[in-house]
Order: structure tokens, then C-alpha cells, then sequence
């Protein structure tokens, strides 16, 4: 006779001797047994726990690793504490109810039932710590790892499921994938939005179309700003009003939108804006005004330059210059356009490795639209918009220089003013 027969048979004659009848005292020893048992399993509980909270956390905070210290702030073994007494309560079982053998399968599949959703969420929880880290580190920081990661978390979902039915219902678990086989159009259904954003999800890894960091433009969602998080279903932007615009996943895919990143690599943003000069104001250059252009130091070479060009060629092809409109002559708008030109490749926060252009557009009503095309060395947005300002506050300072009007829709000042030189 084992010592646990012994146990079991020695607190059968206690109970007896206690005044308990032979017919419950079967079920009075499983009672008392399992109190025993319950007893003892909180013991053990909180035990682990103690091992755990006072051990095995400080041991980790005392190390030099770091992803140690991830797994004790976010407590990831605390529910070791939990399967401690499931292992007791699966070995010592059988035993305690060996003479109720219905009972007994039942509190085995439960108890195996527990072990694997225990197991489970530690697992949960450790993958969660492993994303962290990765999320952190240089080399994935702009990746969807989040995407990624929910799509593994479905998958253990799913097989979580799968074993804890099959224990239950004590089936293969054979049984149950050809039932989700057969279930497959439904869970298509039901599962559409996640399986668009994963393929959406590897397409855009894939081809590194969006990034987190990333400052993205969607017209159609009002979204313009950072990318904050990408995960399996939505993309999350942090507009420049601080607004927050969620966007699923896919529609990166099917529609057009706007990335800046290359902008933001490039270290320079582009200026493109239009001067719109009057017509009216337009005229060709005479002596007086050659001898005013001198003058300015950014087109005093290219004026004596263009000037002795212009003078060859009148002089070649035997032309009356007496009259300004016979021959070649400079323009005041040709003589401004490439005043500006010499502005901006000569201005410092212009980067001049990419492109500099003054070109003219076609004529509208506002006027002639002479646009700025340039790069300032700056991607910040506030740096960006002074730069922008002080150049246009320049020229629009010294198109009078050149004769040159600006075009603005007239204003009540300028009835009144024409209406007072009628007067």
C-alpha cells in the first residue's frame, strides 16, 4: 500500500470515528480533500508570486540588459503564478478522484483548459515586450510592426481556440480546421477588413510606400500630416492642427495620396510661387533706364553684357536703333526676371545643387505670372515659411525699381483715388 492509499484510508477511519456513516464517507474524504488541495494550491500560488514579484523582477532590474527590464515593468510573468497550481491540481486529480471516474475527464479538460489560456497570455504578453523592443530599435522603428504583430495575435487566437475546443469536446483538433475550412466564405466575411489591411499592410512594406514618421497627404480623408501608428486595420495621421484622422489601412493602397518623405530626404523643400506683373507696366529698355540698371549690383554685368550683344548684332544687321522699337532691346520684365534669378543663386538659404528657375507663365487675367521655382536648405515648416516670406518681400520691394507694377484686384482706395482725380 502506497503512503497515499495509507492517507486515503486513514482518513476514512477519522471520519468514521467522527460519527460520518459509511455511505458518505467516501464523499466527505473528496471533500476535505479537495479543500486540502485548494488550500494547498494558494499556498503554492502565492508563493510563486512572492519568487516572482521579489526575485525574479529585481534580478532583472539588477542586470545590464534592458530587455529584461521591459519584461518586469510590464509584469510579464505574473500569471506563471496562475499555472503553479494548475500543475498541482492536474497531477494530484487523478488521484483524488480515482473512485469517481465520470468526474474525473471533466476536471482533467478543465484543468488543461486553464494551463493553455494561462500559457497563452504570458505568451501574449511577451510578444507584446517583443514588439516594443523591435519598435524601438533603429532598423524597424519606421516599419508596421504593429500590423505584423496583430496578424500573429489573430493566428494564436485562433489556435487558442482550436486546442481549447478540442479539449473540451475531446476532438481532434483535425476536426475542427475542416470545420473552419467549410466555414472559410464566412470567415472571409467576417474577417474582409483584416485581410485587405494585411495585404494592404505587405504591399506597403513591401514597396516602402508609408513609413511611421512619414508626412502624408489624403485629400479625400482631410488627413495632412505624421503618421503616428500602422497597424492591420488603420493608419493613424496627426494632422497640423493636432487633430488625430484614422484611415484604414487598404485605401493606402486603392487611392492617391501625397508622401513627402522624398522632400524631407532631400533637404530642401521646394518654393513655387508666382509674381503677376501688370501688364501695362511692361516696356522696352531705353539708355535712361540701361544707366538706372547699372546701377544694381546683381545685374550690372549682365546688363553691359546683353547691352554690347544687342549692340553687335543692330550694328551687323545695319539697324535703325534711333527708333526703340526697331532691332533687339532688353525688356524692364526680362531685365527683373533675371534679377531674380541672380537673387536667388545668390541668396543663402537657397540650396543651389537643386533646381533654380524664374520662368514666365502664360499670360491670365491677373497678369504675367513670373514664378519662383527653388529649393530653401531647410525642410522645417517655420524656417521654410520665413525663408519663403523674405524673398517675396524683396521682390515685391524692387519690382518698382524696374518699372514694374504688381497685379492686385483694385480696392476701394483705388475708386476713391480714381474718383478724385476726376474731381
Amino acid at each position: 500500500m502506497s503512503w497515499i492509499d495509507n492517507l486515503e484510508h486513514q482518513t476514512e477511519l477519522v471520519l468514521i470515528n467522527i460519527g460520518i456513516s459509511q455511505q458518505w464517507v467516501s464523499f466527505a474524504r473528496l471533500l476535505l480533500f479537495l479543500i486540502v488541495l485548494l488550500l494547498f494550491s494558494s499556498i503554492v500560488f502565492l508563493i510563486t508570486r512572492w519568487l516572482i514579484v521579489h526575485f525574479l523582477y529585481r534580478t532583472f532590474k539588477k542586470t545590464s540588459f534592458t530587455w529584461d527590464d521591459w519584461l518586469a515593468d510590464t509584469r510579464v510573468f505574473d500569471n506563471l503564478a496562475h499555472i503553479t497550481p494548475a500543475i498541482v491540481v492536474r497531477i494530484v486529480a487523478p488521484r483524488i478522484f480515482a473512485d469517481y471516474t465520470g468526474i474525473l475527464p471533466t476536471v482533467i479538460r478543465l484543468t488543461d483548459t486553464y494551463l493553455i489560456v494561462v500559457s497563452m497570455t504570458i505568451f501574449f504578453a511577451l510578444l507584446k515586450v517583443i514588439e516594443h523592443g523591435l519598435s524601438r530599435h533603429p532598423a524597424f522603428k519606421d516599419k508596421p510592426l504593429t500590423s505584423y504583430f496583430q496578424l500573429v495575435r489573430i493566428l494564436l487566437y485562433i489556435v487558442t481556440l482550436i486546442l481549447v475546443l478540442s479539449i473540451l469536446l475531446d476532438k481532434s483538433p483535425i476536426y475542427f480546421l475542416s470545420a473552419f475550412g467549410a466555414m472559410t466564405a464566412i470567415l472571409l466575411l467576417v474577417f474582409k477588413d483584416t485581410i485587405l489591411g494585411l495585404v494592404a499592410s505587405v504591399q506597403m512594406s513591401s514597396n516602402d510606400m508609408v513609413r511611421v514618421g512619414d508626412w502624408v497627404e489624403m485629400p479625400k480623408f482631410n488627413a495632412d500630416g505624421d503618421v503616428l501608428d500602422i497597424n492591420l486595420n488603420t493608419v493613424k495621421v496627426q494632422n497640423w492642427d493636432k487633430t488625430i484622422t484614422t484611415i484604414p489601412t487598404y485605401y493606402f493602397i486603392t487611392d492617391s495620396f501625397k508622401n513627402w518623405r522624398g522632400m524631407q530626404q532631400s533637404g530642401g523643400r521646394r518654393i513655387k510661387r508666382a509674381l503677376f506683373a501688370d501688364v501695362h507696366s511692361v516696356k522696352l529698355v531705353d539708355a535712361a533706364m540701361q544707366e538706372d540698371y547699372k546701377k544694381y549690383h546683381l545685374v550690372k554685368d549682365y546688363i553691359e553684357d546683353r547691352q554690347g550683344e544687342i549692340e553687335e548684332y543692330n550694328i551687323k544687321h545695319n539697324i535703325d536703333t534711333s527708333v526703340l522699337i526697331n532691332g533687339r532691346r532688353m525688356t524692364n520684365i526680362g531685365v527683373f526676371r533675371r534679377y531674380i534669378e541672380n537673387y536667388l543663386e545668390s541668396h543663402p538659404r537657397i540650396k543651389q545643387d537643386m533646381t533654380v528657375m524664374v520662368r514666365q507663365l502664360p499670360n491670365e487675367s491677373r497678369g504675367i505670372p513670373l514664378e519662383v521655382y527653388c529649393f530653401t536648405d531647410t525642410v522645417d515648416w517655420k524656417e521654410y515659411e520665413v525663408v519663403q516670406a523674405d524673398i517675396f518681400d524683396h521682390l515685391y520691394s524692387t519690382a518698382p525699381f524696374f518699372g514694374i507694377d504688381i497685379f492686385q484686384e483694385p480696392t476701394g482706395k483705388n475708386f476713391t483715388t480714381a474718383f478724385s482725380a476726376l474731381v
